[in-house]
């Protein structure tokens, strides 16, 4: 069985981060081996979270790893709090990466053209740092333009201005560049491909929804890794977690008391599997 190392937070109640990635990677057949970096008793949505970060645990934890002589398939990092966990990051690569072991990086730190809470540009620069190590990355257009310094544009853009976006991104050293969230019109939105190796970029648009949920970029994160280590070839991955969002936020909307705090995956989860046969 294949495996895959998943490094982000834990939100107990909220479905995101490791509470979605490791059911859904888990769903697809694959192992999924968590690596949290902090604890929260709900994401940060909800108001009077806790939260304990396990920065000073990270350390021992891959050492004992390195002991064990643990391999992993993948690695799949998703929020980082701080500095400090970047460059465990980049540690964690340089002792389980390598040969065939793919290093996919979402680069959780803002959306809707504004960083979270806490991060400054210097943190994206840093965060570019270690897109550059990585195989895949998969950042929206908040997160792209942060990490390449450059005005964010939120709608108008052309056709054009993206593909020179994807490929100033790959320019960061990854290989391959997903970038989420563009859309030209009110009625699809999508995500865009880029294989710097051969130079092709890949377009696929799906409906855009009524409504958007948290969570939702962690759940496409998690597919695209789980179908990329299946043997998936990046376009069809693109489109296997895409659909799946899509899938999952049409399941949320048909309850009538549906949960505003994250998507009813579970119930997409039988979509997804026979989706991988």
């Amino acid at each position: 069985m294949k495996r895959i190392i998943t490094v982000q937070d834990i939100s107990c109640v909220g479905k995101c981060s490791l509470t979605v990635a490791l059911p859904v990677i888990s769903a697809m057949g694959v192992e999924a081996c968590v690596l949290p970096t902090a604890v929260l008793s709900t994401h940060t949505a909800f108001k009077g979270f806790t939260f304990r970060d396990l920065t000073a645990d990270i350390s021992n934890i891959t050492a004992h790893w390195k002991q064990e002589k643990i391999g992993f398939d993948a690695i799949y990092t998703g929020y980082l709090g701080s500095f400090e966990q970047i460059e465990q990051m980049h540690s964690l690569i340089s002792d389980f990466g390598g040969g065939s072991t793919r290093v996919i990086v979402d680069p959780c730190m803002g959306d809707n053209g504004a960083l979270y809470s806490g991060f400054t540009p210097d943190f994206a620069k840093a965060m570019a740092g270690l897109c550059s190590k990585a195989d895949v990355i998969v950042p929206n257009l908040t997160e792209a333009s942060f990490m390449l310094g450059v005005p964010y544009v939120a709608d108008g853009y052309t056709k054009e201005y993206i593909e020179d976006l994807v490929q100033k991104l790959a320019g960061l050293g990854s290989r391959r560049v997903v970038l989420k969230g563009v859309s030209f019109d009110d009625k699809k939105i999508g995500i865009v491909s880029y294989d710097s190796q051969n130079q092709k970029i890949s377009w696929y648009f799906h409906e855009k929804m009524p409504q958007s949920f948290h969570g939702t970029g962690d759940i496409f994160a998690s597919v695209l890794t789980g179908a990329l280590v299946r043997g998936f070839e990046l376009q069809e991955a693109c489109r296997l977690a895409a659909d799946f969002v899509v899938e999952a936020i049409r399941a949320t909307l048909s309850h009538k008391d549906y949960n505003w705090y994250g998507v009813d995956f579970e119930s997409a989860i039988p979509f997804l599997v026979e989706r991988l046969k």
